[in-house]
C-alpha cells in the first residue's frame, strides 16, 4: 500500500476505488533545500505528502524576521490549508531544509472527493479535527509555557529524534520563540537536571 494510502487510512479507510480517485491526480515533484513549496503572499491550489525530507513553516513580519510554527518530516501532508480553502493568497512560506520528494495533488480534487464520498468526507472531518487540535495545543503553550517547558514538550514529541538530528539550532529556538544562546542555556540545565534521557 502507498504510504500516502496508509497515512490516509489512519484517518478513514479509503478502499481502492476511492483511493485511485486521488492517486490518478498525484505528482511526484523534488523541491532542491532551501527552496519553497508555498511562499508567502502566492495563491496555494496544492496539498502534498512528504515522502522524503523536511521543511519548515513559518510566517515573516513587517521588519522581515521570520517566526517558525512547524516542522515536517516524511509521512506528513504539507500545505497551505488556509489559502487553498479561501483562495487568498498565503500567510506562510514553507521551505525545504533538505532535498525534498514531496508527492503533490490538487486541494480543489479533495476538496470535491470530501463532498462526494463518504470515506472521503470522514477523512476530511477527522484531518480538519486533527488540525484544529495542533493548532491549539501550539497556542497554549506559547501562551502559557516557559520557553523551558515548551522545549521539554519538544522533547517529548514524536518527532523528537528527527527534530534533534535533522534541524538546524537556530530554527528550534526561533521556533520556541528564544534565541539560540538561550536555547543552549535551557540544554545544559535540563540536562543537569536530569529532567530528560
Amino acid at each position: 500500500m502507498h504510504p500516502l494510502h496508509q497515512l490516509i487510512n489512519s484517518f478513514s479507510v479509503i478502499g481502492e476505488k476511492e483511493w485511485l480517485q486521488l492517486f490518478g491526480h498525484c505528482k511526484e515533484i523534488i523541491i532542491p533545500k532551501g527552496r519553497t513549496f508555498i511562499k508567502e503572499g502566492e495563491k496555494e491550489k496544492r496539498a502534498g505528502f512528504i515522502m522524503e525530507g523536511s521543511m519548515r513553516q513559518f510566517y515573516t513580519k513587517a521588519t522581515g524576521e521570520e517566526i517558525t510554527t512547524y516542522f515536517y518530516f516524511e509521512n506528513n501532508l504539507v500545505s497551505g490549508y488556509i489559502s487553498c480553502i479561501t483562495n487568498s493568497p498565503s500567510q506562510i512560506t514553507i521551505e525545504a531544509l533538505e532535498q525534498t520528494k514531496i508527492i503533490v495533488f490538487p486541494y480543489s480534487l479533495l476538496s470535491e472527493l470530501f463532498d462526494k464520498e463518504n470515506s472521503w468526507g470522514r477523512f476530511g472531518r477527522k484531518l480538519s479535527e486533527y488540525l484544529a487540535i495542533g493548532l491549539e495545543e501550539r497556542m497554549v503553550s506559547l501562551l502559557m509555557d516557559k520557553p523551558e517547558e515548551r522545549y521539554i514538550k519538544l522533547l517529548n514529541s514524536q518527532n523528537k529524534q528527527k527534530i534533534l538530528e535533522r534541524i538546524p539550532q537556530q530554527y528550534i529556538a526561533n521556533y520556541l520563540g528564544i534565541t539560540p544562546i538561550s536555547l543552549s542555556r535551557i540544554r545544559n540545565r535540563i540536562l543537569k537536571s536530569k529532567k530528560i534521557n
